[in-house]
């Protein structure tokens, strides 16, 4: 996998040389952000009953090896160790002071029961399932209130076998929430680290109302129709750190949330301190995403470095009325994308809502986004920022920025559309809008740029 990112990231530096040296960035790490404890007591999945021959169901050892961990509380905690074989399990959920350790070929593989999937109550910040009304289905991998985690391994696979949930999705007989794939609940202290995720039910990696979370050398595939399969999505949390990871998968790659409408606005945790560095990836949807759902506020996201193949759109905030919260002090830069619908979308009517409850004088917003060291080739439409006509969006900056389109597809250079927007730019390409059209940045930008 990090052989995979270096490769990335050399290529990265060819094709754009104009980014900030890949080498210096090489260099900044969340490593040390958390801390990686070493475990003196281990145990192994076998000791319990698990059988890894991808028939028996280990729920069981699952749980009660979880058990143990939690009661003996062994001095500095304890790894779970997972053997090499393919061991099939319903959900569980994990303790603090632990490690799950997945070895070389290594897969815990979700059962498809879904009759018997345990539900649990909606978020509070959602009011409601994400989906359906009403609670949800609980992650495969659930953690709710621990801390010290650590999820890590030799690039062992953690598999959710979702395409039974994405049927159910696609036909319209889901009663509650699809289960995420690994979901942390009111923790700190969290590393996943050297695993492979695929074919998750819905959300992949959801640290919800979390600080002190670390994810890196992590791999994250599902097929590109398979619905909801976000990659990474931070919400209602801080300091929180994702590099060195490649995502593909049917929706965006990382998306960073703090909330739905008038249940997030009432709740009121903001995301903030979010960083997203040296990433790669494909998908049909978004490739660096905030929102739409940030009725929290979220604020303090720095994206670099990013790798973006084949996407829907590359760089996008999302938002609408209703959502209330505020979307600031954003940064996205050095990001080269290659195929897209559009490359930077920062829209204020995008999201649907939970319920007609929604205030519709809940404005959101929006000010503080700075984009620059973009290059892009084969670029359908160069931009499109729409604010609220009772919410301008402000502070919009854009500096260095090339987005090209397919000479054999597109006649012209792909355009930008705003409208309720202000800011300025420097160095794009093709020129935006008239709004973000001055030369020479303005005082509110010239700091960022």
């Amino acid at each position: 996998m990090l052989r995979f990112v270096v490769s990335i990231l050399i290529c990265f530096s060819t094709i754009a040389p104009f980014l900030n040296s890949v080498a210096i960035a090489a260099l900044i790490s969340c490593s040390g952000m958390v801390p990686m404890n070493y475990r003196n007591d281990k145990i192994s999945i076998t000791d319990f009953g698990g059988v890894g021959d991808g028939r028996t169901l280990n729920t069981k050892a699952f749980r009660e090896a979880i058990y143990r961990i939690q009661h003996l509380r062994r001095r500095g905690g304890t790894l779970l160790y997972i053997p090499p074989g393919v061991y099939l399990t319903g959900s569980f959920n994990l303790t603090s002071h632990m490690t799950l350790y997945l070895a070389k070929d290594a897969v815990i593989k979700a059962t498809q029961d879904t009759w018997n999937w345990p539900l649990i109550a909606p978020l509070p910040s959602y009011g409601r399932g994400r989906e359906r009304p009403g609670g949800r289905y609980i992650s495969f991998i659930h953690a709710d209130g621990v801390h010290d985690v650590v999820i890590t391994g030799e690039n062992g696979t953690i598999d959710g076998q979702g395409d039974i949930w994405w049927n159910m999705w696609r036909q319209r007989t889901l009663q509650f929430t699809r289960p995420n794939l690994v979901e942390f609940v009111n923790s700190k202290n969290i590393i996943i680290s050297s695993v492979i995720f695929r074919n998750s039910p819905f959300w992949n990696i959801h640290p919800v109302y979390c600080s002190n979370v670390v994810v890196r050398y992590v791999t994250i595939l599902a097929p590109p129709d398979s619905p909801n399969t976000d990659g990474i999505d931070p919400d209602s949390s801080s300091h929180v750190c994702i590099e060195d990871s490649y995502i593909s998968t049917g929706d965006d790659l990382v998306s960073v949330k703090s909330g739905w409408d008038e249940y997030g606005i009432g709740y009121g945790r903001r995301s903030f301190d979010i960083t997203i560095r040296r990433m790669a990836g494909s998908s049909p949807f978004s490739g660096i995403s905030v929102g739409s759902e940030t009725s929290g506020g979220v604020e303090k996201v720095l994206a670099e470095h990013i790798n973006l193949y084949n996407m829907g759109v590359g760089i996008h905030v999302k938002t609408n009325i209703g959502r209330g919260g505020f979307i600031r002090d954003i940064t996205v830069s050095d990001v080269y994308m290659e195929i897209a619908q559009k490359g930077i979308k920062i829209a204020g009517d995008v999201g649907d809502h939970p319920d007609d409850r929604f205030n519709p004088n809940a404005l959101p917003v929006v000010k503080g986004i700075t984009i620059k060291n973009v290059w892009g080739v084969k670029v359908q439409q160069a931009g499109l920022i729409r604010g609220l006509r009772n919410s301008p969006f402000t502070g919009i900056c854009l500096s260095n920025i090339n987005l090209l389109g397919a000479p054999l597809r597109w006649s012209r250079s792909p355009s930008w559309k705003c409208s309720d927007v202000s800011g300025a730019s420097h160095q794009v390409s093709p020129w935006p809008c008239s709004e973000l059209s001055s030369s020479h940045p303005t005082n509110s930008c010239s700091s960022h740029l």
